[in-house]
């Protein structure tokens, strides 16, 4: 069993930038695929960004080129550095987990989860 715990949301201007982090424990670190999604209210859930066990990466389109997801496994961290935010980048960001990283990248889905957190970029 893996649990994932957010930090580092808040609120920031737009162009401005945020970085988010989620720490695990429980289950060998190493062999997970980690990555991140969001939700905004009343929408379906978005893939961001993940990152196999490892080091390879994927981004959602939405991201491609200004977010960057890197791990520590000596930290059992993952992070997601956001630059350039927009105002549409305004939503819970969700940390997950999975052994399957297609199911992740291409599913939309893990079978871990975070508990998520608020990000906030004001135009």
């Amino acid at each position: 069993q893996v649990q994932l715990v957010e930090s580092g949301g808040g609120a920031v201007q737009a162009r401005g930038s945020l970085r988010l982090s989620c720490a695990a424990s429980g289950g060998t670190f190493s062999l997970y695929n980690l990555g991140w999604f969001r939700q905004a209210p009343g929408k379906e859930r978005e893939f961001v960004a993940a990152i196999s066990w490892s080091g390879a990466t994927d981004y959602g389109d939405s991201v491609k080129g200004r977010f960057t997801i890197s791990r520590d496994n000596s930290k059992r961290t993952v992070t997601l550095q956001m630059n350039s935010l927009k105002h549409e980048d305004t939503v819970v960001y969700y940390c997950a987990g999975d052994r399957n990283y297609r199911l992740m990248v291409v599913g939309g889905t893990a079978g871990y989860w975070g508990q998520g957190t608020q990000v906030t970029v004001s135009s």
